[in-house]
């Protein structure tokens, strides 16, 4: 009975119905195909399991080790049992060759399979060529014992001077060794190493918690940004930004222009060479210049002015060409000659004289309320990213944001679609949880602020030793209630072809044809995921409930 009282009323729902699921599962070949499918569950992929096991107890223990081994911890004697557990796993690792074929795994998995020559070309799931794989042995010959000698100083340095207090030197140093090592290798493990027998799952809890992790941070930033007072100097500094953009936008914009001329006929295609305008090509594309056709012109790209030069003399498809004007021969016929300005100086031209714009109107706002310029953005980014769609923002910022960062860039900065739908996410959500934080802390009095001032704490110290602490324990419930919804939301990276739990859904149904066994089998698991993270969140409002200890 005390178990039951400890379980979410929702919960026993779940528990009640959990014999039908079993049932279900274990009975039904479809039910079982889906869920495979699914969890993202690759042939011949339990060979992985021991490996992850081993990793993920030593890790996970070494970590554990530090929070039951704190001073204010309800249960210090679990410190070395954590850390007798650590050991083990680490001796595991060293000794035993399970780590091997998982870390192959992750390996093959980590690079490009069409470009890389550490995998076999066609093969399915990946596999590492006999020289990586016999490269891989070799790192692993190094690293393994290092890991063990270094857990090895750690839990002897940690141990041996438990009893000196926890401000020893080499206690701290031994906790120091234990964290890096360890949280390093779970950061790994569990954000960034392919987990082959449950890959769907792990790309779906990892976007979660990252974009989760990202939109709390970039949430707090908008709440410091609101924490901002105006002063004199604020404005006659941003005023000299706005001026200092605007002269940058205006000398971008006033660069010399390139001419270009349209010369051929109209009859066939247009060629097209490259670093020509944009606007340019659009223009003659669609026939927007003195005399262009009402129709649409189909284009031709070539590399440079010769090869279109040369395209144009042979006379195929190829009846005219937009080029510079310096390259045009002699006598040829003449249909439009303009001068346009570069894409590179147009784009930061314009992209500077929007932000310009942008701090001026800011600056501008400040002035006249009386707040910081910097405020008053917070709270228009918060207000406006609560008012689109979360579909439209993970659309925007996967689909056109990162095309433009990437031509900006030169294609250097070119971030997965995994990445791109966490920052897209994190971006929605932050507006949420802004307007969270900001709630919890105008909850604490204010004379709870004055009189941190009084003792002589500065504002930060304020913030960090008074303020936080206690909006922490009132935001519980909604910040629990948003990580769920985060967790649900994830199933629309889908549109991005993230191969998330729903992603892999629709292609396991598209391919199966099964009408409700891949639906339900993703609906069944996202509950378990939910009702996961409750308990997780009642746990911890559990603990930071003063009522209940």
């Amino acid at each position: 009975m005390s178990f039951l009282k400890r379980v979410r009323p929702s919960n026993l729902i779940i528990l009640t119905a959990l014999p039908f699921i079993i049932y279900l599962f274990t009975s039904s070949a479809d039910y079982q195909r889906s869920l495979r499918a699914i969890l993202g569950v690759e042939n011949g992929s339990s060979a992985f399991v021991p490996g992850f096991l081993a990793l993920a107890i030593a890790f996970s223990s070494g970590i554990a080790l530090l929070a039951f081994s704190r001073a204010k911890s309800n249960r210090p004697q679990l410190a070395l049992g954590c850390a007798a557990l650590n050991l083990m796993a680490a001796a595991t690792i060293f000794a035993s060759g399970a780590i091997h074929p998982f870390a192959a795994s992750v390996v093959a998995n980590g690079v490009d399979s069409f470009t890389s020559t550490l995998v076999v070309k066609g093969v399915t799931p990946r596999q590492l060529t006999e020289a990586a794989d016999l490269t891989l042995r070799q790192v692993e010959a190094i690293l393994y014992p290092v890991y063990l000698i270094l857990t090895l100083i750690g839990l002897g340095l940690f141990i041996a001077t438990r009893h000196k207090g926890s401000e020893n030197g080499l206690r701290r140093t031994g906790r120091w060794i234990v964290g890096l090592i360890n949280g390093a290798g779970a950061a790994g493990l569990f954000f960034f190493a392919h987990i082959a027998f449950a890959a769907g799952v792990a790309t779906t809890i990892r976007a979660a918690v990252a974009a989760y992790l990202l939109a709390a941070l970039m949430g707090l930033v908008w709440v410091g940004l609101l924490q901002l007072h105006y002063k004199k100097r604020t404005g006659q500094l941003f005023t000299a930004a706005t001026l200092l953009l605007a002269l940058a936008a205006t000398w971008f914009l006033t660069q010399p222009r390139d001419s270009f001329v349209l010369t051929g006929t109209l009859t066939g295609k247009v060629a097209i060479v490259s670093n020509t305008p944009s606007s340019l090509i659009g223009a003659v594309r669609y026939g927007q210049y003195p005399g262009g056709p009402a129709t649409e012109t189909p284009v031709r790209t070539f590399l440079g002015p010769a090869e279109a030069i040369a395209a144009l003399a042979k006379k195929e498809d190829v009846s005219a060409a937009l080029l510079p004007t310096a390259s045009v021969p002699a006598g040829w016929p003449v249909l439009w000659q303009t001068e346009m300005l570069n894409d590179r100086d147009r784009s930061t031209g314009i992209t500077i004289a929007v932000l310009a714009i942008i701090l001026g109107l800011l600056t501008f706002g400040g002035f006249l309320h009386r707040r910081h310029p910097l405020a008053i953005g917070s709270e228009f980014i918060v207000d406006t990213i609560r008012g689109i769609p979360m579909l439209v923002i993970v659309l925007y910022v996967g689909l056109p944001l990162s095309g433009a960062l990437k031509d900006a860039t030169q294609g250097v900065v070119d971030p997965p679609n995994l990445v791109r739908g966490i920052v897209a996410m994190a971006v929605a959500y932050s507006a949420y949880l802004a307007e969270i934080f900001r709630s919890g802390i105008n909850a604490i009095p204010a004379g709870q602020v004055e009189a941190a001032y009084s003792i002589g704490l500065t504002r930060w110290k304020a913030a960090r030793l008074v303020v936080l602490p206690q909006a922490f324990r009132i935001i519980i419930p909604p910040l629990g209630n948003e990580l769920i919804a985060i967790l649900k939301d994830t199933s629309l990276l889908s549109i991005l072809s993230i191969r998330d739990i729903t992603q892999r859904m629709r292609e396991f149904q598209s391919a199966s044809f099964l009408p409700f066994a891949p639906y339900n089998s993703a609906a069944i698991f996202y509950i378990v995921l939910t009702l996961a993270a409750a308990s997780l969140v009642n746990t911890i409002e559990r603990k930071y409930d003063v009522k209940h200890r």
